[in-house]
């Protein structure tokens, strides 16, 4: 048995209509209520203040210990697969073979890649760890992939980095030529965006704004567009 004192956490706060609340430190938007107490006094006691000092002693056995760290275990590799999946469901329902067949066909090729969409799953847990819905920011999800992978699919075109591979399979302008390959890449740019004001369901139309404004931040020439130039001035030196 383990005797934990939990009095550094716990902090009373008082008001005269109320029973004690006891708050944890740091986490006051999650009070956690206590029943009202009744205090027996004997003549000798002092008069309670709101300065008593409070001690919580939680005993605990050995096995409850275990069974609560089994419970807070994360299984990150799990997670990463799960989302994953669900991203890449997500992206084949967005942009389906239709025509033009070809420009269709070229953007699924390299937009599709399994397990490897990092990008969008951050993006989802982001959304999760402030407790938000996945539902709801899996089209952004999906518009930060598009994005994304039109880079790749710029940066790998002979004019830039002339890459033969990229995400372990052939580059898109090596498959489907340089002028598919260019045009496919503006095609997920304008795409990502269409997608985001289009379908998104669940989302205050302000929320929408704010998050179209931190993707064009994103691809400006101050991030993705500039770290596209830096590193092809680099290569040509």
């Amino acid at each position: 048995m383990t005797a934990v004192n939990l009095n550094a956490w716990l902090h009373p706060s008082f008001t005269r209509s109320r029973s004690p609340t006891f708050l944890f430190h740091g986490l006051t938007n999650f009070p956690i209520p206590i029943p009202s107490l009744t205090v027996t006094k004997s003549p000798r006691d002092k008069p309670y203040s709101s300065t008593t000092s409070f001690t919580l002693f939680t005993l605990l056995t050995k096995e409850e210990m275990l069974q609560t760290k089994e419970k807070s275990t994360f299984n990150f590799k799990s997670y990463m697969l799960h989302k994953a999946d669900a991203v890449n469901q997500a992206l084949d329902n967005a942009i389906p073979l239709r025509e033009p067949l070809r420009i269709h066909e070229a953007m699924r090729y390299t937009l599709l890649v399994g397990d490897k969409s990092v990008c969008p799953v951050l993006c989802v847990a982001a959304c999760e760890l402030v407790r938000g819905y996945a539902a709801t920011t899996m089209l952004a999800a999906c518009a930060v992939e598009m994005i994304h992978t039109m880079s790749l699919i710029h940066d790998n075109l002979p004019c830039m980095d002339n890459d033969e591979l990229c995400r372990c399979k052939p580059t898109n302008h090596k498959v489907f030529g340089r002028d598919v390959a260019a045009l496919v890449g503006d095609a997920l740019l304008a795409f990502a965006f269409e997608h985001i004001v289009g379908a998104t369901i669940g989302a205050s139309l302000s929320h929408i704004v704010h998050a179209l404004d931190e993707l064009m931040h994103a691809i400006s020439t101050e991030e993705l567009v500039g770290v596209s130039l830096s590193n092809v001035s680099l290569t040509r030196r």
